[in-house]
């Protein structure tokens, strides 16, 4: 192959960006109602379980949507896979705004938008392959990663600050979901106007090989040993802290802490991972190492969750819940995408993404149950025993050949 064939464009930070920018839209989509659910409570005058599942719809949905939405990203690629996840999150985000005070329509909304949440999130390895070089995909993926936990963060921040009270004293949701309709649409338009397939040529070699159809990509990784071993640290850590994430109020609750600093404390997991996706992928790509640093996510997560179980008091929860973020999210998330990626090659990278997004989904839903049926401290300490099968489980993988030998 002639080395000339490979090239790599500046336009692929334009690419990532606008797919950034979709990620960041949808999670704020899942998430608006999450810090006023009083509010909401109120507003639509339904009981707490009829708001939990505003966003519960979103996890139930990924189930059923996750590999019909990797097959057709990977058969007629980003621009169509993806843009349909954006065309979802423009037109069912803007119809939420519009139709905000009926409940009923806001349900169905909010089914359109879950169905568009694979067709985007599962993607990120997609477009990392298709326009980085190997030495800079962990990067991307962290990049896209990143944007997720600022959408959320963001609309934690600012869904409060949108809502009004009227003369009676009650809470009005409508503006806000206008609001966030509109910045649906736009990062729709965004993405159709800017994003493009793939470059004229290839990034690196690798890329030139043919590659295997979504079904038999699909019995490939599920052959593959060290995948094996990803998929169940995926299910305990993935499973972990959206459990924790859900709950956290619930355990801040039992220590103590206020309604103020619970906010913080699952803050605080979110920023970490932002601070770890901005240092750890990239130290990843250079060093040109996945496996070192998904043992250091494993065992450096364990000592956060430690701290949750056993530590009172704001400050140590603080640091607890950082501890989590940063390991967890900020190096397990990104780099485990992308080394699973590259160890199940040449199978489709939103098949194996979207394998790992769906088995921290099903144990998720299953690890939330069981912290309310046995308790929100027994639970923790059965988690830490989990980290320390994911520490193990890390120890056991091989390095990604692809890192080290693709230039």
């Amino acid at each position: 192959m002639n080395e000339k064939s490979i090239k790599i464009y500046s336009y692929r930070w334009v690419v990532l960006a606008v797919f950034s920018i979709i990620n960041a839209v949808i999670q704020m989509q899942w998430l608006t109602f999450a810090p006023v659910a009083r509010e909401a409570r109120e507003f639509y005058q339904v009981s707490a379980l009829r708001i939990d599942l505003l966003s519960i719809i979103f996890m139930v949905v990924f189930l059923i949507a996750c590999f019909p939405a990797s097959f057709i990203i990977e058969r007629y690629g980003i621009r169509i896979g993806v843009g349909i996840g954006a065309a979802l999150v423009g037109l069912f985000g803007l119809l939420k705004g519009i139709f905000a005070a009926n409940y009923a329509f806001v349900i169905v909304a909010q089914i359109g938008l879950a169905v568009g949440q694979p067709f985007i999130i599962n993607a990120a390895t997609k477009v990392a392959s298709n326009w980085f070089p190997i030495s800079e995909r962990a990067t991307a993926v962290g990049i896209a990663t990143l944007a997720q936990f600022i959408g959320i963060i963001g609309v934690m921040i600012a869904t409060p600050m949108l809502i009004a009270q009227n003369t009676d004293g009650v809470y009005q949701l409508s503006g806000m979901l206008k609001t966030y309709g509109i910045i649906s649409v736009v990062g729709a338009v965004l993405f159709f106007v800017f994003i493009r397939e793939k470059p004229p040529n290839p990034p690196d070699r690798k890329t030139l090989e043919e590659r295997i159809l979504a079904v038999d990509g699909f019995k490939q990784i599920l052959k593959n040993r060290d995948m094996k071993y990803v998929v169940i640290m995926f299910f305990i850590g993935l499973g972990m802290f959206n459990a924790i994430s859900t709950c956290i109020d619930q355990i801040c609750e039992i220590k103590g802490l206020t309604v103020d600093q619970t906010g913080l404390v699952g803050g605080m997991m979110l920023i970490a991972g932002i601070v770890g996706a901005v240092i750890l992928p990239i130290l990843s790509d250079n060093l040109r190492k996945r496996k070192p640093f998904i043992i250091i996510a494993m065992a450096g997560m364990t000592p956060g969750l430690i701290g949750l179980a056993f530590f009172d008091g704001y400050i140590p929860l603080l640091i607890s819940s950082f501890i989590i973020g940063f390991f967890l999210l900020g190096a397990g998330a990104p780099i485990a995408f992308q080394y699973s990626a590259e160890v199940t090659f040449p199978a489709p990278e939103s098949t194996s993404q979207g394998m790992l997004l769906f088995a921290g989904q099903i144990s998720g839903i299953l690890f939330i149950v069981g912290m309310n049926r046995l308790g929100m401290i027994p639970s923790l300490m059965i988690f830490i025993g989990f980290a320390l099968i994911n520490i193990l489980l890390s120890l056991l993988i091989n390095e990604s050949e692809m890192i080290q030998t693709n230039n």
